[in-house]
C-alpha cells in the first residue's frame, strides 16, 4: 500500500505546524524548507482549509495554521480526507474492473478488511503523537 504525495504531503504540512504551533506558516516558506514545488504545496493548504485542518489568512502577513489543537487531529481521518480514491485494488473501482475472477473472488474480501485494519491503527493515533515532546 502506498499514500499519494498529496497525502504525503499533507502530513508533513499538518507536522510542520504542529511542531511551530506560534508561528504563521506561507505557503512559499515551508516549499522552501522541505523541499517541495510551491504548485503542489499550494493545493495541499486549500485542501487542508477546505476539510477544516488548517486556518488560512489571507493578504499580506497572512498564512496559515492549525485550526484545531494536535490532539483532535487524527492520522486516519486526514488519510481519508486526502485520500481521492483509496481503492486498493482494481476490483474496488465500480465499473471499471476487467479482472475475470469477479463476482466469486475471495481477494476483495481480503483486501477490504486490510484496507480496513490499516486505517483503523492510523485512527489510533493524533498530530499530537507525531510532534516532540514538550518539556
Amino acid at each position: 500500500m502506498q499514500l499519494t504525495r498529496f497525502t504525503d504531503f499533507s502530513l508533513r504540512v499538518l507536522i510542520h505546524l504542529g511542531r511551530h504551533p506560534d508561528a504563521q506558516a506561507t505557503v512559499a516558506g515551508m516549499a522552501a524548507v522541505h523541499g517541495i514545488s510551491r504548485h503542489h504545496l499550494t493545493h495541499v493548504v486549500h485542501q487542508l482549509g477546505l476539510k477544516g485542518y488548517i486556518e488560512t489568512t489571507r493578504g499580506k502577513g497572512g498564512g496559515f495554521r492549525l485550526a484545531r489543537s494536535p490532539e483532535l487531529i487524527r492520522i486516519g481521518d486526514v488519510v481519508r480526507d486526502m485520500e481521492t480514491g483509496f481503492e486498493i485494488a482494481e476490483c474496488f473501482r465500480p465499473g471499471e474492473s476487467a479482472c475475470r475472477l469477479m463476482p466469486g473472488c475471495a481477494l476483495k474480501t481480503i483486501l477490504a478488511e486490510a484496507s480496513h485494519d490499516f486505517l483503523a491503527r492510523l485512527d489510533r493515533y493524533t498530530l499530537a503523537d507525531l510532534l516532540p515532546v514538550q518539556p
